[in-house]
């Protein structure tokens, strides 16, 4: 618990500074633009939250190196892994011209500079098919690099709406800690734990007032950090299925998914064309009918964080089984089925104007 308090502590510091230094219409770090599909703020606001996440996940692992608690020596080789994800996220933040594409290139590198240097490869999945297949080592670092690079893009993806992917990343990560304390890895409790209290500190200017966005660098290096410590769990840890990191992270990796199925099957675009019909988007546009205040600012402000509440139930029906049934794949595989029907079902019921009456907030 110091851990995560210490994070906590330095991310609601370096954040309130980051926000006081980076106030005004003048900042380069503030988001300008308004226009595009999935913006949902009408004043410019800092995009670089990531900045307080990370100086306060360096804290924690100088902690971790100070008492000697929780593999410190592998903290920051995990931190020096990251740098890659964090940095091409900032620099879009800064500069607005990085791709998504070289953003997932290094995204990728960091990922496979974990596996070099962490031993950090899926072993095992319990999937039949991919689990005979993942005795081949090259096959292994392969599967290994897209999937801790797809969570870290899927984070990306739900971070939309005031305090949705701190929360949820949140969430995961205490779940991650619970799971690691059971079967005594020590090191995924502590980084897990220090991950968490940097994002609440975040979180606290983040939601419900939107005074900073936690920008595509806080976006990846969470996402990494999710993702590789849901390998590094499953690598070192026997008893724990393979298919509770999957559930834990359901919501995000299967917006992804339906989301490129959606695009590209249905819609015949490119996956990597922004829209305005993600699940939260469509929350906000026709769940959140009305919200009050004084001002369409507040009123917009209020719609915006409102939104989030919505998806963090939608990540809790993966992650509260997960954490209950985290050494039973039959049952986790169950969740899974469970949480897919329940997701597709909310989309759908959403699109065709069918949602269920209590859902619609109205004046």
């Amino acid at each position: 618990m110091t851990f995560l308090i210490l994070a906590f502590t330095t991310a609601l510091l370096v954040t309130l500074l980051v926000v006081r230094m980076t106030a005004g219409d003048g900042s380069r770090a503030a988001d300008h633009d308004f226009s595009g599909p999935q913006k949902f703020h009408s004043t410019p606001v800092p995009r670089i939250g990531g900045v307080g996440v990370f100086v306060a996940i360096v804290v924690g692992a100088g902690a971790s190196q100070f008492t000697g608690r929780g593999e410190p020596a592998l903290l920051w080789l995990l931190l020096a892994c990251s740098l890659p994800a964090f940095i091409s996220g900032l620099a879009e933040d800064l500069t607005k011209n990085v791709s998504p594409r070289r953003r997932l290139v290094f995204t990728g590198l960091s990922a496979v500079l974990a596996a070099w240097a962490l031993d950090g490869v899926l072993n095992r999945s319990d999937i039949p098919g991919i689990e005979q297949l993942l005795v081949y080592g090259p096959f292994a670092v392969t599967l290994t690099v897209f999937v801790v690079t797809g969570i870290a893009n899927a984070v990306n993806i739900i971070d939309g709406f005031n305090g949705l992917a701190a929360m949820c990343v949140v969430m995961m990560m205490l779940a991650l800690t619970y799971v690691a304390y059971q079967v005594g890895d020590a090191f995924i409790v502590t980084v897990s734990l220090i991950v968490a209290g940097s994002v609440i500190g975040f979180f606290v200017f983040n939601f419900p007032a939107g005074l900073i966005f936690l920008g595509d660098g806080g976006a990846y290096l969470l996402g990494f950090l999710l993702g590789e410590l849901s390998v590094l769990l499953i690598h070192r840890n026997p008893a724990v299925s393979p298919l509770c990191p999957l559930l834990l992270c359901a919501y995000p990796i299967f917006e992804t998914i339906f989301s490129i199925y959606r695009k590209k099957v249905l819609r015949g675009m490119s996956p990597g064309v922004p829209d305005g019909i993600h699940l939260h988007m469509l929350i906000y546009k026709r769940l959140m009918r009305w919200s009050g205040g004084s001002s369409a600012h507040r009123r917009q402000i209020n719609r915006n964080s409102m939104t989030s509440p919505y998806l963090w139930m939608m990540c809790l029906l993966s992650v509260i089984p997960a954490l209950l049934w985290w050494n039973s794949t039959p049952v986790l595989t169950c969740f899974v089925v469970l949480f897919i029907m329940s997701y597709v079902l909310l989309y759908w019921s959403i699109v065709r104007f069918k949602t269920p009456k209590w859902l619609v907030l109205r004046k």
